[in-house]
């Protein structure tokens, strides 16, 4: 929460108490009460992963059990060192008579530690950065819909304004009030294709995740380092998605579609919104 600038908007008054938000996820309408946010569900996903994590890493190594993968150059021995120039696990005699003799080679045990300590590290920081995104799409629901309010509220108050007026203010009217929807419309639907750009990189993070902690979930090290060279960098790039593509301060005003209606008869059928205060 320290290195989150958004939790403290998402438990602020930033989110009062009785608003509506729908779920990225499942779209479902959620009304928030008097708890504001921290009255949702729990995120189950996240709990279950870091669950597994923390039993994962409890588990000592020598009590899984694992079936020593055998050389296919050398049938009768083990595979226990780890080639770093070819990143592939193999067996002694080929450091020392096969095809790796001139590479460099570090311990089996030690290479899978190092690098499954890596992974963990880079499952910690998909985690992190996925409750981020799910913030950040909390606010945009939040900010869509105080552009739909304010522009019913612009609506009602150039409604009233109109009222008053006789049947050649009708034609304006109608022009006016398409100008507003058109502004509404082009705002909702830029931060609405935004949620999905960021909805679309949570789920591809989450999946990312769940591919991670099945590699943790292999007791096999020789398939396990098979299976994480491609991982790091899938993580990598996912972590450097930027997440700065998000409306501008005061994005949601729509204040600026208000009118002057002091005018005389024959300025009527020139009426314009106001450019200033």
């Amino acid at each position: 929460q320290a290195s989150n600038p958004l939790w403290q908007s998402r438990g602020s008054s930033a989110v009062p108490s009785g608003g509506r938000f729908r779920c990225p996820s499942c779209r479902h309408e959620v009304v928030l009460d008097r708890h504001g946010v921290y009255g949702l569900q729990r995120n189950l996903l996240v709990e279950n992963i870091i669950d597994i994590y923390k039993q994962e890493s409890a588990r000592p190594l020598h009590a899984k059990a694992e079936q020593h993968l055998m050389c296919e150059e050398h049938e009768d021995e083990r595979i226990n060192i780890y080639c770093l120039r070819c990143e592939a696990p193999t067996c002694s005699l080929c450091k020392v008579f096969g095809a790796h003799k001139d590479c460099e080679v570090a311990p089996l045990p030690a290479v899978y530690q190092r690098q499954k300590s890596e992974l963990s590290d880079g499952i910690a920081m998909l985690v992190a950065g996925n409750d981020r995104i799910q913030a950040i799409i909390t606010q945009m629901e939040e900010i869509c819909h105080t552009i739909e309010e304010n522009g019913r509220r612009q609506k009602q108050h150039l409604g009233l304004r109109f009222d008053s007026l006789y049947s050649i203010l009708e034609e304006r009217k109608k022009e006016l009030l398409q100008s507003i929807a058109r502004e509404q419309e082009a705002k909702v639907q830029r931060v609405r294709g935004l949620i999905r750009q960021y909805g679309d990189h949570l789920e591809a993070s989450s999946k990312l995740v769940e591919s991670a902690i099945q590699a943790m979930e292999e007791p096999q090290m020789a398939v396990y380092l098979q299976v994480w060279v491609c991982l790091p960098c899938r993580i990598t790039d996912m972590s450097k998605v930027s997440m700065s593509s998000r409306p501008e301060p005061g994005y949601e005003n729509m204040d600026h579609f208000s009118i002057n209606v002091d005018y005389v008869a024959e300025m009527l059928r020139t009426i314009e919104f106001q450019t200033g205060a």
